[in-house]
């Protein structure tokens, strides 16, 4: 008998892990797929570039800021029930999103599904730790790392399937599914669990982290439309300003702060934030970008843009695991150096990118992407432990993580407001060149060719463009990525420099 509940217990682990690890497919697959679907979803409802951006922003924003207060919240009331209540999230707001008739309120319903997201990630790591001990949880964790870089992998390329085929509503009636899979399958035998010592969230930073973040986005992103030295903009970035020192102000006198500000006295705990950054700018902004070029420029179906961007997600299987065993022989400061030099020289070869290249051409470049990315993104969350003291590790992941999401947000945006500038800046200097005059602003022009607007019937000026124009668009954008990974690639480079000289040790 005793034999048979064990048995039972150990099969229910199982279940549990299994849906926790489905679960962790989800978290990426909502980012990544939806990105891929921003042509689409410009055809059917409308919108510019700087619009269709919040598609992905809004979810970024949204999933980076409440990371440290959704731990918190599990902390205090279980985090069962942060686990169920994000599932309950992404299904309602998937679901209404796949009916949606408007793009603002998509954007606005994408807000809050990552609110779901981060009440999902942060509950499930902790089920985990709660659920297995000793060589079982190493073992668990390590699932999950590979569930989440299944879904990171093959994500943009499911989502661009059910696109071609389904259309981008079914990729949201999809997400909504296999969450409601997950609920009714696998929570059933998870046990609650809670931080008895929990002593409640820091709403006040919470809330000026947010409004910051959404501030900078902002500015960010309307910068090419209004003028960087425009008064919105202006308004927006001084507002940002503002609000983070009212955000620091706020920190410095809590006693349980969201952020504990003093951990950035540590210089290589500086340096370490830097690595989150140049991965946001180097990898996570080409999987939001890198797909639209395909669709917008070569004018491929989703499902092979998706496809097409796999020698550049694939690598994040095995390349994370490998750098974990790697760095037991070589420093970890070493190693994440060798991956952003990989990397800078796969961003040089993409400066090479044509309008009517192959992709077999762009294969090599973005596989040496995915790898040199590959090896500090599987060391980055130890050496953000690593490098302060052992009591202040808890924070200090917490901190990292924030700062790991915050940063892919404002990358995403600021690759997509550099993007549209670079595009009408390439236009405006071609058109003159051959003595063609331009429908309208340029800039709205580019705004168009960012959203997809290039293959829809219904997209006003740029359909209706000439052909010589169009052409001039298509070589304008590709023009903004050869600057793009230009910028890339020095990066990369200089991120190298800061890990090898400022890595190499612990904390004391």
């Amino acid at each position: 008998m005793e034999k048979t509940r064990s048995a039972v217990a150990v099969e229910d682990r199982y279940k549990i892990l299994a849906a926790i690890c489905v679960s962790a497919i989800i978290i990426p697959l909502v980012f990544t797929g939806p990105a891929i679907s921003t042509p689409a979803v410009g055809r059917d409802l409308g919108g510019d570039q700087s619009s269709l951006s919040w598609i992905v922003n809004a979810y970024a924003i949204a999933f980076g800021s409440c990371v440290m207060a959704a731990g918190a919240i599990g902390d205090q009331i279980g985090r069962k029930r942060c686990f169920v209540a994000g599932l309950w999230i992404f299904i309602v707001t998937s679901l209404l999103i796949s009916l949606t008739p408007s793009l603002l309120l998509l954007n606005l319903l994408r807000a809050a599904e990552g609110v779901g997201g981060a009440l999902v990630l942060t509950s499930a790591t902790s089920l985990l730790a709660q659920e297995f001990e000793g060589a079982q949880r190493t073992r668990a964790f390590s699932l999950l790392g590979t569930a989440f870089g299944v879904g990171l992998a093959f994500g943009p390329m499911a989502s661009g399937f059910l696109i071609e085929h389904l259309g981008w509503r079914s990729l949201y009636f999809a997400i909504a599914l296999i969450a409601a899979l997950i609920l009714m399958l696998g929570t059933r035998r998870i046990r609650e669990s809670r931080d008895p010592e929990a002593q409640g969230i820091d709403w006040p930073g919470t809330m000026l982290f947010t409004a910051a973040l959404v501030s900078l986005t902002f500015g960010i992103v309307r910068g090419p439309q209004d003028g960087w030295a425009s008064l919105r903009v202006l308004s927006l970035l001084g507002g940002t300003a503002l609000l983070l020192g009212a955000f620091v102000a706020v920190e410095l006198r809590r006693p349980r702060p969201m952020l504990e500000l003093s951990l950035f006295r540590y210089p290589r705990f500086i340096g370490v934030q830097l690595l989150p950054v140049a991965t946001g700018f180097s990898f996570i902004a080409l999987i939001v970008y890198v797909p639209i070029w395909f669709i917008v420029i070569q004018g491929r179906d989703a499902f092979t843009a998706g496809l097409a961007i796999l020698p550049l997600t694939a690598p994040m299987l095995v390349v994370p695991l490998l750098a974990g065993r790697m760095a037991q022989h070589v420093s970890p400061g070493l190693l994440s150096g060798i991956g952003f030099l990989i990397s800078a020289l796969g961003a040089w070869l993409l400066m090479g990118l044509s309008p009517d290249g192959s992709l077999w051409a762009m294969a090599i470049p973005m596989l040496l992407i995915g790898v040199g990315n590959g090896l500090p993104w599987g060391l980055m969350d130890a050496l953000s432990v690593s490098v302060v003291p052992k009591e202040r590790a808890g924070m200090a992941a917490g901190i990292f993580t924030t700062m790991r999401v915050a940063g892919e947000a404002i990358a995403i945006a600021a690759i997509g407001a550099v993007l549209i500038g670079l595009t009408a800046a390439n236009l405006r200097a071609a058109a003159q060149a051959d003595s063609l005059s331009l429908p309208q602003d340029v800039t709205a022009i580019a705004g168009q060719i960012g959203a997809g607007a290039a293959h829809s019937p219904s997209a006003g000026v740029v359909s209706a463009m000439d052909g010589a124009i169009n052409e001039l668009a298509r070589h304008a954008y590709t023009s903004a990525f050869h600057s793009i990974f230009a910028v890339l690639a020095v990066l990369s480079v200089l991120t190298a420099v800061v890990c090898i000289l400022t890595l190499r040790r612990s904390a004391d």
